[in-house]
């Protein structure tokens, strides 16, 4: 049975990793700080291992441990996270580290793994911890990767656009769930056919998987569903598995204005068209699972935490000035 450690392993991405290489006979290691209760616990062939991803001694000790085939990395959030990972798992099959579609710049479509650039990353950036580097952080690990790579090691990336899926602590999709199973006519910014590409979390785990059996070392994989869905669908495919009957009010920058609001407190909504092309990871044999399903499987996920509206939630008053405004000024249809 072949070893698969994961780096994280207890949360959403990392969660759905661990039953996806569950399900394919792996023997798996997780490994956290354990400030979260663990939902592996009880399950055979699987074990944890506490320490801290960022103590170089302690990834070198879980290496010795655990021996492991296969090495998914899911919480390097700094370039030399990546390069101790690297060097302490340099003779597992496969190393593969989880990067981020953020690593390209905002102003290319389609992005490609092997023609579009890469953002640059400052040795300053490098050891930042904002929000606002993230992107140049995660383009350094991939560079890490590819250096790695060059001498030998087996390792590879993954870059996942936004994230979908059952255990999303972000939430984000949880709010326009909420929104439409809670109310008749819900405010949507900008005129619905926004593109942003999306990534169904089990999908995203069997990339992982057949990119560590399939994936060649030095390579980087795009992971973005095969279907791409603008803003509107997803919400109608949302409402149909809800059976709810849902009025999508488009509003402008100035209509979101009448609520004090802008597009940047909506979830899962950018002011840029963001798509990835996902041919290379299909190569390797990788599909996604059609849209209803996975919002199916999302949905119920939702009902199940009873998580609501999340940490996105906004005040329906602010909601209530939009719709008000767009009726106002929207002409009359004859």
């Amino acid at each position: 049975m072949d070893h698969l450690v994961v780096l994280g392993g207890t949360r959403f991405i990392g969660r759905a990793t661990v039953e996806e290489f569950r399900s394919a006979g792996y023997r798996v290691t997780t490994f956290t700080r354990g400030n979260r209760p663990d939902p592996f616990a009880e399950e055979e062939h699987v074990s944890h291992v506490t320490g801290d991803r960022t103590d170089e001694a302690a990834v070198a000790d879980l290496a010795e441990r655990a021996d492991p085939d296969v090495v998914v990395d899911c919480i390097a959030y700094h370039p030399e996270e990546v390069a101790t990972a690297t060097r302490v798992f340099a003779d597992v099959d496969a190393y593969v580290y989880v990067s981020s579609s953020g690593v390209y710049p905002d102003d290319s479509n389609p992005k490609r793994e092997d023609h579009t650039r890469l953002r640059s990353c400052t040795p300053e950036q490098a050891v930042d911890d904002s929000q606002s580097t993230y992107a140049n952080r995660k383009a350094e690990g991939d560079r890490e990767v590819f250096r790695a790579a060059d001498r030998g090691v087996a390792a590879t990336s993954v870059r996942p656009c936004l994230v979908y899926g059952p255990h999303d602590y972000t939430e984000r999709l949880d709010y326009w769930i909420d929104r439409i199973d809670r109310f008749d006519r819900v405010v949507v910014p900008g005129d619905g056919q926004h593109l942003f590409h999306r990534v169904y979390v089990r999908d995203l785990a069997r990339a992982f998987r057949l990119v560590a059996e399939r994936g060649t070392p030095g390579e980087a994989y795009n992971a973005a569903d095969r279907h791409l869905d603008d803003l509107d669908t997803l919400l109608d495919v949302i409402a149909d598995e809800l059976d709810r009957d849902v009025e999508f009010v488009h509003a402008l920058p100035r209509d979101l204005a009448a609520g004090d609001l802008s597009v940047d407190d909506f979830v899962c909504y950018r002011d840029y068209t963001h798509v990835l092309s996902t041919q290379k990871l299909a190569d390797l044999g990788w599909e996604s699972t059609p849209l209803a399903a996975a919002v199916a499987d999302t949905v119920d996920s939702h009902f199940d935490t009873g998580v609501g509206g999340g940490k996105h939630e906004l005040d329906r008053s602010r909601e209530r000035a939009v719709v008000d405004h767009v009726d106002a000024t929207r002409p009359e249809e004859s």
